[in-house]
C-alpha cells in the first residue's frame, strides 16, 4: 500500500500492505480468490477495527466500480452497487417518484457498509436500514457470487454480517411512493419527571424523532422532530420551539444541518440531520453507541444522569432515538423495539475509552448491544449471551467462508469465532 489510509475520523490507520480498488466485478473476483485475508473498507464511517485486515490481508475499496443504481419503478425496488452512498442513492431514487422508507442521520455513509453493522435512522414503526434489503449478492472466498434473498432461511444472517461472509458488491432495496417531511426543533425538554408514557409518547409523536443533550444538565437541550406531511401534525407540549436554527454539536455551524422551521421537502433532504455537500456532526470526534430493549429506556437515562458528569467531561452531544425491532441475527435491533443512545465524544482515545468502560457499567443490565461500527469495550462473553442466533451465524460464516477469509481479529474477538 502506497498511501496512509485512515477512517473517516483519523483513529484508524490501516495496517494492510494493500489497498486494492478493482474497475470490475470480474478483477474484484480474481482479487478475492487469490488473496488469503480480505476487507472491504465502505465509507470510512466507522470508529474500531472492523475493517482492518491486518498487515498480512488486503484492504479493498469498491470506489472504482460502476456506481449501478437501477430503480424498478413497477417492483417499487433499486438494485445498488456496494460502494455507491446514501446521498447518490437517494437522489436518484427520488428522481423517479420514490423513497426508501427511513435514512441515517448522514447520508455520506454506503448503502453496504450501513447495513453490515446494523446502522438506522429513527422512529418507533422503522427498523434498521437492513430492513428494507430485499436481496444481497456477495463474492465468496472462491469469488464466486452467492445470492440471498428473503424466504432464503440463510437471509437472517446474510446483511447485518460484519463483512464476515464475503464482499457485498449489491443489494436491492424496498422503496415506496416519495413523500415530503417538516422539521421541527424543541428546546429544554426536562429529565425530571420523564417515565416512559411520555417517554413513548415523545418519540411517537412523529415519523422519526431525535432527541440531543450534552449532559452538562439533567434533560435535554433540543428535540428533532420529522413529520411526513401525509401524517398529522402532533402537538408538542413537553418543550418550546427553537428560535434559531440548531446543530446537534454545541457551537457548530447550523448551516451544516437539514432545513427546520417546518419548512417542507423532499424525504432525502429532511430524514438525515446533515446536508451531503457539509462535513456532518463535528468532524473530529469518536463514537459509541448502545442499542437496548425500549422498555428501559428510561431507567438507562437516569442512570447515565447519575454519571453525567463523568460522560459530560468527553462529550459533544448524546442523541436519543428508537429503532422498530428487525429479524437480522446480528442487528442491535434483532427481535426487540429499540433505545437508541448515540454518543459522539472528543477526537481522544486515551480519554474516551475509560469512560466508554464506565458507561457499559451503568448500562449493565440493560441488555445493551453496541453497535458494531464503533468504540465499545463489552467482551466476546458479554456480547454472545445478547444475541439468540449467533450460533447461526457463526454456522453461515463457516458454510461460506470456511478458511476463516473475511474473519478478521475483531470479527473474532467480538464474536468468539
Amino acid at each position: 500500500m502506497t498511501e496512509t489510509v485512515t477512517n473517516w475520523a483519523g483513529n484508524i490507520t490501516y495496517a494492510a500492505k494493500e489497498l486494492h480498488r478493482p474497475h470490475s466485478l470480474d478483477a474484484l473476483g480474481a482479487l478475492v480468490a487469490d488473496s488469503a485475508k480480505v476487507r472491504v473498507l465502505g465509507s470510512g464511517h466507522s470508529f474500531n477495527e472492523i475493517a482492518e485486515p491486518g498487515a498480512d490481508g488486503v484492504l479493498l475499496s469498491l470506489a472504482a466500480l460502476p456506481p449501478a443504481i437501477d430503480v424498478d419503478t413497477a417492483a417499487r425496488a433499486v438494485r445498488v452497487g456496494g460502494g455507491v452512498r446514501y446521498a447518490e442513492l437517494a437522489r436518484q431514487v427520488h428522481a423517479h417518484g420514490l423513497a426508501l422508507p427511513n435514512m441515517a442521520s448522514l447520508p455520506h455513509i454506503s448503502v453496504a457498509g450501513s447495513v453490515a453493522t446494523g446502522t438506522h435512522g429513527s422512529g418507533v414503526g422503522n427498523g434498521p436500514l437492513a430492513s428494507a434489503v430485499r436481496e444481497v449478492e456477495i463474492v465468496t472466498a472462491d469469488g464466486s457470487t452467492v445470492v440471498i434473498g428473503r424466504g432464503d432461511e440463510r437471509f437472517g444472517g446474510a446483511v447485518t454480517s460484519l463483512g464476515a461472509l464475503g464482499v457485498v458488491t449489491a443489494l436491492t432495496l424496498d422503496l415506496e411512493p416519495s413523500f415530503d417531511v417538516e422539521q421541527h426543533v424543541f428546546t429544554e425538554l426536562p429529565l425530571a419527571g420523564l417515565d416512559f408514557a411520555t417517554f413513548e409518547t415523545v418519540m411517537g409523536s412523529a415519523y422519526s424523532v431525535s432527541m440531543f443533550t450534552d449532559w452538562r444538565a439533567p434533560g435535554f437541550r433540543q428535540v428533532w422532530l420529522k413529520r411526513r406531511t401525509d401524517q398529522p401534525l402532533p402537538d408538542f407540549p413537553w418543550a418550546a420551539p427553537a428560535t434559531e436554527k440548531m446543530h446537534p454539536v454545541p457551537g457548530m455551524p447550523a448551516v451544516n444541518c437539514t432545513e427546520q422551521f417546518g419548512v417542507p421537502g423532499p424525504w432525502h433532504e429532511r430524514l438525515p440531520h446533515f446536508r451531503a455537500e457539509f462535513v456532518p456532526s463535528s468532524g473530529a470526534e469518536l463514537q459509541s453507541e448502545y442499542l437496548l430493549p425500549r422498555r428501559y429506556a428510561v431507567d438507562a437515562l437516569y442512570a447515565i444522569d447519575e454519571i453525567r458528569e463523568t460522560v459530560a467531561g468527553v462529550l459533544q452531544t448524546c442523541e436519543v432515538r428508537t429503532v422498530a425491532a428487525d429479524e437480522q441475527w446480528l442487528s442491535p435491533a434483532y427481535g426487540r423495539g429499540t433505545v437508541a443512545l448515540h454518543f459522539t465524544w472528543i477526537e481522544d482515545t486515551a480519554a474516551v475509552r475509560p469512560v466508554v468502560r464506565r458507561l457499559e457499567e451503568a448500562l449493565d443490565g440493560f441488555e445493551a448491544r453496541p453497535h458494531w461500527g464503533k468504540v465499545f469495550t463489552a467482551p466476546a462473553e458479554v456480547l454472545g449471551g445478547r444475541y439468540p442466533r449467533l450460533d447461526d451465524f457463526r454456522t453461515l460464516a463457516r458454510d461460506l467462508d470456511p478458511g476463516g477469509k473475511f474473519a478478521n481479529a475483531f470479527v473474532r474477538e467480538v464474536l468468539g469465532a
